[in-house]
């Protein structure tokens, strides 16, 4: 028999290991596998027991509930029955998350029987094809600027260099983030397959992923993954043998949130202070050590593998216009059923929020959700019909960045959430460009203003939001506006005298 208990950071924040030992104390004959999570972060921890008809699940599961569970699973009253039939994961599309929760994360045999490297065979098969393949999917970047990957491998391959090189961005920092982190542990062989099959694309020998500190398990997971694949041939002279050279090196960051941006990251990577670099020139021709650079997010290069193994055609069914493919939704804040939800482009965000998240945890009504993280607008439920899209965000004055979803009830004070944007880019600003460095500062100080009253403050605001929105080098003084001026148009009345002052 064989048990599953996730090693996700998530399930082992409330307890998971816990669980594990005491499941191979109650059942030592029993084979505990820890895979990844399922994404049902309010089930965690989620245990599943597999039997004849397939995987049963339970949850959320305490160490005390162990003995009851091994003694009469069918009786336990956290039983949950089949998995794929839980209401929150049936209704996922699952492209990039497959294997996630399903497969031994570090058993590269498991990873192959669960369809693992049919992707790169394809791709050594006929190199050449590659770059089309990606552009004819529709595939662009899941980091938050949404740029066709395609695009960008294109460049990079008819750059003429004698090393080229494939960095991940796996600096995820955003607020109510999580999917990368979740990939990362829960099924490494996919980010490594989809970098190698990069690397094999434009021409890269070498590969770094860029991994924030605070992701200890992350960080643990991916060095023996590659340390596995490294061993089994996936990675080093000759990819799986027949192919080109492909290494891949882990880099941990101490965590600032500026090195989510690429030329930030790239001066981290390289040993430098990280700050924004200016464009031109592009990553993509003079990127890492000056040298032509893929830069891509964790989901953008681990949903290439199945693009490779499925066709261009069969990815770009998914979506809606020129939003291809499925988005691996994250779903934070107060609400009921927080986790991670994979799906086509084009579902409505009042259909994720009151659907499938099932509104608020507290049971007060849904007053606000931000959406793509600390710099992403606030949409009040007059906007709750917008559709997951890429242009749809953009008509409505947001961005869908990361997908990061935050549910907040009406007791939130958006006066306070504006302010706070305001102060998250003073404190993380890397001080390059004037526009964020000085004008973060005194959006907090003007945001003061309106709270004691100040109705002429708000013109102020805006002018400086303008400022830092088209001014500063890089999206972190950029964006920052989209949460203020969203708060500010969408709940005047949250801003003192603001309205009149507008009028």
């Amino acid at each position: 028999m064989k048990i599953f208990v996730p090693r996700d950071a998530a399930a082992r924040a409330l307890g998971a290991d816990e669980v594990a030992e005491a499941v191979a104390l109650c059942a030592p004959d029993a084979t505990v596998v820890r895979n990844g999570s399922r994404g049902m972060v309010w089930l965690e921890p989620l245990v599943e027991i597999e039997t004849e008809t397939g995987r049963v699940a339970f949850g959320p599961i305490s160490r005390d509930e162990v003995p009851a569970l091994i003694a009469a699973p069918d009786a336990h009253p956290k039983a949950l029955g089949a998995v794929e039939k839980i209401p929150f994961f049936a209704r996922q599309s699952r492209l990039t998350f497959a294997r996630c929760g399903v497969t031994d994360p570090l058993s590269l045999q498991d990873y192959r029987e669960h369809g693992g490297l049919v992707g790169l065979r394809a791709a050594l098969s006929d190199p050449d094809a590659i770059v089309a393949a990606i552009t004819e999917s529709g595939l662009r970047g899941r980091g938050g600027a949404g740029f066709p990957t395609g695009l960008k491998w294109k460049t990079v391959a008819q750059a003429d260099a004698d090393q080229k090189y494939i960095v991940c961005n796996a600096d995820e920092g955003d607020s109510g983030t999580f999917a990368d982190r979740m990939l990362m542990e829960g099924d490494p062989f996919c980010l490594i397959e989809g970098m190698a099959i990069a690397g094999v694309a434009v021409g890269a020998t070498k590969g770094f992923i860029y991994l924030r500190s605070e992701y200890p398990d992350a960080i643990a997971v991916m060095r023996e993954a590659i340390d596995i694949a490294r061993r089994d041939g996936l990675l080093g002279p000759s990819v799986l043998g027949d192919g080109p050279e492909f290494d891949i090196d882990l880099r941990v960051g101490a965590g600032a949130y500026v090195c989510g941006e690429e030329t930030a990251l790239l001066n981290s990577l390289e040993g430098k202070r990280a700050v924004v670099r200016a464009k031109p020139p592009l990553p993509a021709l003079q990127g890492a050590f000056g040298k032509p650079t893929v830069v891509n997010n964790v989901i953008s290069l681990a949903s290439v593998p199945w693009i490779m193994a499925k066709g261009a055609a069969a990815y770009a069914d998914f979506g809606l216009g020129r939003s291809r493919g499925t988005i691996p939704i994250q779903i934070g804040g107060n609400v009921a059923r927080g986790g991670l939800f994979e799906a086509d482009f084009g579902m409505s965000l009042g259909e994720l929020v009151d659907d499938i998240a099932g509104g608020t945890a507290s049971g007060r009504p849904v007053r606000a959700v931000q959406v793509g993280g600390p710099l992403g607008a606030y949409f009040p439920r007059e906007k709750f019909d917008t559709p997951f899209g890429y242009e749809e965000f953009d008509g409505q004055g947001g961005l869908i960045g990361h997908a990061g979803v935050v549910v907040f009830d009406d007791s939130v004070d958006m006066l306070a959430q504006a302010r706070f944007a305001m102060k998250f880019c003073a404190k993380e600003s890397c001080g390059k460009c004037t526009p964020c460095r000085v004008g973060a500062v005194r959006g907090v100080e003007t945001l003061d203003r309106i709270a004691a009253g100040d109705g002429d403050a708000r013109a102020i605001l805006e002018d400086l939001c303008n400022t830092m929105k088209f001014g500063s080098l890089c999206a972190l003084g950029g964006f920052t506006p989209y949460p203020v001026l969203s708060a500010l148009d969408h709940f005047p009345e949250d801003f003192p005298n603001s309205q009149e002052a507008a009028e």
